[in-house]
């Protein structure tokens, strides 16, 4: 028959003898099994010793944790190690069990704390918060390699271009970056390179304290980046560049943030194949706040990852936001330039398992000429207006399928609570959707894009 003191030794011998250091399980073993066996149930100290070993396992697993995506062993003691040294110390003067436990729960707390205060004090890691859209003036006289670059034309900063002080930033960087550009304008292309995350491109003026926060972004245009490089352009090896290369700031890294600048590529609107991309953006996680986006045809190419424009501004003709990212653009201003007819969104998703799409959520959009909502690029092409103020520049039908009738049963195109004249849907294809609530539901936060893992704001 299995008596409770025996189904107890089976558990020392099963569990605790191959997984518990031979220091500690001995120590545990004369606690545990004496008690036991003098009074044949669980006492008090049995339930202490339980304790110490959940918090034991709880602490081993807060240790291996990678925390602000830096794998490492927070503390370099093992939990055991801490016990021993502790009853080597103290000797008989304590129950070993109370000072076990006593060991555990200081274990425990220090490991917490620390992980806690790792988290605060470095988060470039995992999130983006407003203080990496911020540069205290006082902060600005850093030198080469500081958490602080400046780019001014005058030569009084660290750089005069801001490629320039893109190439200063570590390879590989763990900590964030802030680029603080003075005014002008800066006739460069730039590239943010995939091995240099955790970059900030601040425009100044900037807001310096967290008191104001919603005036950052009040010096849109005081910094201007420009280019004029359009897809019939030729390349090095005497090639047409093509749309994908033209772009004036082309951001490949991820946890990327913007504001306080105007980004553009205007070209001649004479030329051949005038397409012409003002940013591209392929990195994960990326934030655009209070910046314009200036170009014609093909503005933005929003390629890949999760991002979010915030208030910000972006001009163009025909597909001006282009791409298979998934991302929200929230208050912006979405103006079209058209001359005839343009389109402002063209969404490239191909398959129904991306997790990509374009959701426009309280935006202003106004202009000239008659431009479509969206045109399906890729046969699940996703596009999403809620709450959206249209002006009449939009076209009664609304949205295009390419030219191919096979994407009309595929794409999602679709409008939510929108208003102003151009938001009339009595014209619209048929097979557009006008959402309920509940369908238009995941397009409407941050939560979309996935906000609660990677934004503070």
């Amino acid at each position: 028959m299995l008596t409770k003191a025996t189904s107890y030794k089976l558990i020392h011998r099963n569990y605790f003898h191959k997984n518990i250091p031979s220091s500690v399980r001995t120590m545990v073993a004369d606690e545990f099994f004496i008690n036991l066996n003098q009074t044949n149930k669980i006492t008090p100290s049995c339930m202490i010793l339980f304790i110490n070993f959940f918090i034991l396992i709880l602490s081993v697993i807060i240790s291996l944790t990678p925390w602000n995506s830096n794998p490492s062993i927070l503390f370099p003691l093992s939990h055991y190690q801490v016990i021993k040294v502790c009853c080597l110390v103290v000797g008989g003067g304590m129950s070993k069990i109370r000072l076990m436990l006593l060991s555990s729960g200081l274990v425990f707390l220090v490991l917490l704390l620390k992980c806690v205060g790792d988290t605060d004090s470095d988060h470039a890691g995992n999130v983006i918060t407003w203080d990496d859209f911020m540069v205290d003036e006082k902060d600005t006289t850093s030198n080469v390699g500081g958490r602080v670059i400046v780019v001014d034309q005058s030569g009084n900063g660290d750089s005069t271009t801001v490629q320039a002080a893109v190439d200063m930033v570590p390879q590989n960087n763990t900590q964030r970056v802030k680029i603080y550009i003075y005014p002008g304008i800066y006739r460069e292309r730039v590239h943010v390179p995939k091995s240099k995350p955790f970059i900030s491109l601040i425009g100044k003026p900037n807001i310096t304290t967290n008191a104001n926060i919603a005036a950052i972004g009040n010096g849109i245009g005081i910094v201007i980046i420009t280019n004029s490089t359009k897809a019939s352009d030729k390349d090095s090896n005497g090639q047409e560049m093509g749309t994908i290369s033209t772009a004036t700031v082309w951001v490949q890294s991820d946890f990327f943030c913007a504001t306080a600048l105007t980004i553009q590529n205007l070209v001649d609107k004479d030329a051949d194949k005038r397409q012409a991309v003002a940013l591209r953006v392929d990195g994960d996680k990326a934030v655009f706040y209070g910046v314009r986006l200036v170009g014609e045809q093909d503005t933005l190419l929003d390629n890949t990852g999760i991002h979010y424009f915030y208030r910000s501004y972006i001009q163009g003709s025909v597909d001006f936001i282009f791409g298979n990212a998934k991302s929200l653009f929230h208050e912006c201003v979405v103006y079209s330039v058209a001359e005839f007819w343009g389109a402002i969104a063209a969404h490239h998703r191909d398959s129904e398992d991306e997790d990509t799409g374009f959701s426009f959520v309280n935006c202003t959009i106004k202009g000239s000429g008659s431009v479509f909502l969206g045109r399906a690029w890729g046969n699940y092409a996703t596009t999403i207006y809620s709450n959206c103020d249209m002006d009449d520049v939009i076209n009664p039908l609304g949205w295009s399928d390419w030219g191919d009738p096979s994407r009309q049963g595929t794409a999602m195109f679709g409008e939510y609570e929108c208003s102003g004249k151009g938001s009339n849907r009595s014209e619209r294809v048929e097979w557009s959707k006008a959402l309920s609530r509940e369908e238009a539901e995941p397009f409407l936060s941050t939560d979309y894009i996935y906000g609660d893992g990677w934004l503070r704001l």
